[in-house]
């Protein structure tokens, strides 16, 4: 590789020293002074939060939807053992379809931050179509629906590749652990937050306007807290 190319490559962005040991005390990659600078980055927060709220509906998928669908719509064991699947293989296909189309619009000229948001805000729309089971006794709707709302979670689930567009090169490691905690905290408050609507209200339907609050908020978050999506610098000690 020719010396213009490699300054090419760093002028687009890459980082090519991570595994180089810095020579300096005062290393900016590593300890609590990272976290907290992270912590207080507003479009750092803006992802870890989304995040949190995807998961969200994830999480109400892998633990919920089942027992939505036996206890609210009556269906079998045996039948939701099928039905269930619908969904989740909707969800694959949008995972798939969401960074297709985010690296197709980056082709086509669009900005970063523009690539990245259109297909996590159209997605978190879709998911919010889960709230309109609410309003039908269709079994066929319903799985029509919740397959929608799933398709649209894995079309907008695009955090892991927003963190590798933002994440300090110092400190790539620790961004993307606390990025992933964020998320594990959803799957330990979904279930809890959702077997308590369904108890005290004795119904699934404030149960699906949690998730649905869910969609909207991780939209919002990264329309208003993200803001533009460029790489992270963290001050030294």
């Amino acid at each position: 590789m020719s010396q213009s190319e490699l300054d090419y490559l760093i002028r687009g962005g890459a980082i090519i020293d991570m595994d180089v040991k810095s020579s300096h005390k005062n290393n900016t990659g590593s300890g609590w002074l990272s976290i907290k600078q992270m912590l207080r980055n507003r479009m750092l927060m803006g992802v870890f939060l989304g995040q949190y709220f995807i998961n969200t509906i994830t999480w109400f998928f892998l633990t919920w939807f089942p027992v939505y669908l036996v206890q609210e719509r009556g269906m079998s064991i045996l039948k939701v053992g099928f039905i269930a699947s619908i969904p989740a293989i909707c969800g694959f296909i949008g995972g798939i379809s969401g960074g297709l189309c985010s690296d197709w619009l980056l082709k086509r000229g669009l900005s970063l931050t523009a690539a990245r948001k259109i297909p996590i805000v159209a997605g978190m729309l879709l998911a919010t179509s889960l709230i309109l089971c609410n309003y039908t006794d269709s079994e066929t709707l319903v799985v029509m629906l919740m397959a929608l709302a799933f398709f649209g979670k894995g079309f907008g689930a695009l955090g892991w590749t927003v963190i590798s567009d933002m994440a300090p090169k110092e400190a790539a490691g620790m961004c993307g652990g606390i990025f992933n905690a964020f998320g594990n905290i959803a799957s330990i408050m979904t279930p809890l937050v959702i077997g308590y609507l369904v108890k005290e209200l004795h119904s699934f339907n404030g149960a699906l306007i949690f998730v649905s609050a869910s969609a909207v908020a991780a939209m919002l978050c990264y329309l208003f807290m993200v803001g533009k999506i460029t790489r992270v610098e963290l001050c030294k000690a």
